[in-house]
């Protein structure tokens, strides 16, 4: 059996591309299904993320399990026009080895940051409670869990800033300088991304938060919780007008907001700078704002150029992590080509909910702060 891995990242396609091929929380049963059908394809794991979404497999036949995943994902594209140069393809060990630095956080825009991880542990669980994984991808993302444990405990790779959330706040400081502490700042979308800005906001000073989302009672609860304002969703356009800075996060499938809708917004505004940062892939907001006076739009491409600063900083850890991972590629490569060989009935079996339940708390495998 082998593993093999495809997908695209923040750095094989910016995010005008990413934004096509993203698998949103509410369609990933029914895509995991799509995917898990596929002849050939015995176990899958799909990871969607702002940055990233990448499928897992395992597979008998290396070279038709990459030709089908890739064009599975192709296939998801919303349209069709994209360079297919942004997809990259990784068979054993190289699979192997990616997701192990994708858990650890090697391969992501701010290097170290610790979000991915939790982001790992959904994907996988998702996966796993829909039937979909079996021996070969439960213990690969099992093995994953600890070498990020490892990473995290014996190196210093998350020193500084190590999420998008905390980037985000690094890159309203350059903007807004000694003055974002006096900066009236809104919140739209109150995700894991959203609370983490929010968090990050609060520690560096900033009072005058509001925070709004679909779900009034998600925001209610994070407000309460971090003494911010709540606006309803259905206002949030019409109190846009004393806010410096708009954060967006939302998992809206289309833009909340673009040249047209913005007009009236700045015109009320009488064309008062607005900071949009657009975390949101698909993006919330339409490049065709930051054509208006007074807009200036930023998404996660200039979140990225923050990134690399980050990423300077850390880079003498890398030698440590890649040791570490390096020992656990080799080892995890080891049990498979030792594994003997399932049969055909048993490849195409998909495992019950209840027999991986025990795998599903990861918390009881590595602790919880795995």
């Amino acid at each position: 059996m082998n593993i093999i891995c495809v997908g695209l990242n923040h750095r094989s396609a910016k995010v005008a591309s990413r934004e096509k091929f993203s698998v949103a929380d509410h369609d990933l049963f029914e895509v995991s299904e799509q995917l898990g059908d596929l002849d050939g394809i015995s176990e899958s794991v799909i990871l969607s993320t702002c940055n990233r979404v990448e499928l897992y497999a395992a597979t008998q036949d290396t070279h038709r399990g990459l030709s089908t995943l890739s064009q599975f994902l192709s296939d998801r594209a919303i349209e069709h026009r994209y360079d297919a140069d942004i997809f990259y393809e990784y068979d054993t060990p190289h699979s192997i080895r990616h997701l192990f630095r994708v858990a650890s956080g090697l391969e992501s825009m701010v290097l170290g940051e610790t979000e991915i991880l939790g982001q790992v542990k959904k994907a996988y669980t998702s996966a796993s409670s829909n039937g979909r994984t079996a021996k070969h991808l439960n213990k690969l993302f099992q093995r994953a869990f600890q070498v990020a444990k490892e990473v995290r405990t014996n190196t210093r790779i998350t020193s500084g800033s190590v999420s998008v959330g905390s980037a985000t706040v690094d890159l309203a400081e350059k903007i807004f300088g000694n003055h974002l502490k006096d900066s009236r700042v809104m919140i739209l979308g109150v995700g894991e991304t959203g609370e983490m800005v929010l968090r990050t906001l609060r520690s560096r000073g900033v009072s005058d938060i509001s925070v709004c989302n679909r779900s009034s009672e998600r925001a209610e609860i994070l407000a309460a919780k971090m003494e911010a304002s709540v606006v309803p969703f259905g206002r949030w356009e019409e109190s846009l007008d004393p806010i410096d800075i708009l954060i967006c996060s939302t998992a809206s499938p289309t833009p909340l907001l673009n040249r047209e809708s913005l007009g009236p917004i700045m015109r009320r505004r009488a064309y008062r700078p607005l900071f949009i940062i657009d975390l949101a892939v698909p993006r919330d907001v339409d490049s065709s704002a930051k054509e208006l006076e007074g807009v200036y739009l930023h998404d996660l491409d200039s979140i990225q150029a923050i990134a690399k600063q980050a990423r300077q900083v850390r880079h003498r850890e890398l030698a440590r992590c890649e040791e570490m991972i390096e020992h656990h590629t080799d080892d995890f490569l080891s049990w498979l080509e030792k594994k003997p060989q399932e049969t055909r009935s048993a490849q195409n079996s998909r495992l019950l909910p209840t027999t991986i339940a025990p795998l599903l708390s990861l918390e009881n495998l590595y602790g919880a702060n795995a």
